[in-house]
């Protein structure tokens, strides 16, 4: 499937709603890469900055210059489903 969105997954390893959206993804061999915002102060930084939260799990949405920002994880597993066509 082409798709135009680029995608990144901020996350921890102690959140269950971040296992949750992970054992989705790897369910369904979906591939979006993973920023964990304890071990990375960048990826901290930039979800604080652009969102003014530091809730996990958090989908960065990118489409050309426009950036969107998803909090829920069922949420986000129902729009990756759709964009990838599993669900």
């Amino acid at each position: 499937m082409e798709n135009s969105e680029s995608y990144q997954l901020f996350k921890t390893e102690w959140c269950g709603f971040c296992h949750r959206v992970r054992a989705f993804l790897d369910h369904y061999n979906i591939d979006v890469p993973l920023r964990d915002v304890n071990q990375d102060q960048e990826a901290f930084r930039e979800l604080l900055q652009s969102t003014r939260r530091t809730t996990v799990p958090c989908l960065r949405i990118q489409r050309g210059e426009e950036v969107e920002w998803m909090f829920e994880s069922a949420d986000i597993m129902r729009y990756l489903g759709e964009r990838y066509e599993v669900l």
